[in-house]
């Protein structure tokens, strides 16, 4: 969940939140700011921002998104039955010191939020199993945060290459060590300092085969990316070989949107630039096949919030369901 210049059941104790909003939805920005405030004992993620995302954290301080997203997926394990993505490690990659900051999460309605970053991690990981049943045995993770698939990787024989800024990869690594969760041999860590150093240059040092398929993840990074460095990365993705394939997330741009729904997408517009990771790319979702085709992409797939509520949080009583502007594609070499 950072901005990536590349390529050139319920815990005792805690109180679920109300099965519906009570009074207002919790907006994503919003929530995560009070997330990271409640954190006193982790990094200074919520620092003073510096002129961009790529200058903050290139000067040592991981991705303040990256914490919201473990938030939420640690919340979505608590709170939430049944879970749609189920992660064991979610609530215990963010320590003991997280329990009064996923009690203040749980108090305030994050519906909408909590339910995409539960269903992207899953959709991720459904299509993985899919290209692994093909005879792929290399995932790339692009902005990884703390997400923890590789250490409860299901797949015999799969390597994961994990990239991020070496701040959050540090920042992550740190807080496995002091949690206790090991990581595992089939594990690759690429610190990519993205000013400097190139993306396949650092995969290629780290071990990957670009002879061999591969699948690529990129969730909750788009949109802090410029159109131009998402298609740099996407061409090179799709020049991978034959075989290989990205699944990532995409949100709808302002203009789509009216009323209270483009008043909240302003608000949380200006507090994610406040901290210093501004939103920058916003895709309309009819584009977006014949953009990957011309790309290099041979086979593409867009699923819709309504085909994920569908498929995902169908016959639920909770109504938990993604917002209407937030989007999966799917893309084949």
């Amino acid at each position: 969940m950072r901005a990536m210049h590349c390529w050139t059941g319920q815990r005792p104790g805690l109180r679920a939140e109300p099965a519906l909003p009570v009074r207002r939805r919790w907006l994503a920005a919003a929530g995560t700011l009070a997330l990271l405030q409640g954190f006193a004992s982790y990094p200074r993620v919520w620092a003073k921002p510096e002129s961009s995302t790529g200058a903050r954290l290139a000067a040592g301080t991981p991705s303040a998104t990256a914490l919201g997203a473990a938030m939420q997926r640690a919340l979505h394990q608590i709170v939430d039955v049944p879970r749609v993505l189920d992660d064991p490690l979610a609530v215990r990659i963010l320590g003991a010191d997280a329990a009064s900051a996923l009690q203040a999460a749980a108090d305030r309605p994050s519906r909408g939020l909590r339910a995409y970053i539960a269903m992207r991690s899953r959709h991720a990981e459904d299509r993985l199993a899919e290209a692994v049943s093909r005879g792929v045995r290399q995932y790339v993770v692009l902005g990884a945060g703390l997400d923890t698939f590789a250490c409860r990787n299901p797949h015999p024989g799969l390597r994961v290459f994990e990239v991020d800024y070496p701040a959050t990869q540090d920042w992550k690594r740190g807080r496995l060590a002091a949690v206790g969760i090991a990581e595992p041999p089939a594990l690759i860590f690429v610190p990519v300092d993205f000013e400097t150093q190139r993306l396949p240059d650092r995969l290629r040092e780290s071990g990957f085969d670009p002879a061999q398929p591969a699948f690529f993840s990129m969730l909750g990074v788009v949109i802090y990316l410029t159109e131009e460095a998402m298609d740099a990365t996407l061409r090179v993705i799709a020049s991978c070989a034959p075989g290989s394939g990205i699944t990532f997330s995409f949100t709808e741009p302002p203009s789509r949107l009216e009323g209270a729904a483009l008043a909240s997408r302003q608000r949380s517009m200006a507090a994610m630039a406040a901290i210093g990771e501004p939103w920058r790319t916003f895709l309309e979702p009819e584009s977006v096949p014949s953009r990957l085709r011309a790309l290099g992409f041979s086979a593409v797939e867009v699923l819709t919030p309504k085909q994920a509520n569908q498929r995902y949080f169908g016959g639920r009583v909770d109504r938990l369901r993604v917002p209407a502007s937030s989007h999966m594609a799917t893309a084949f070499v």
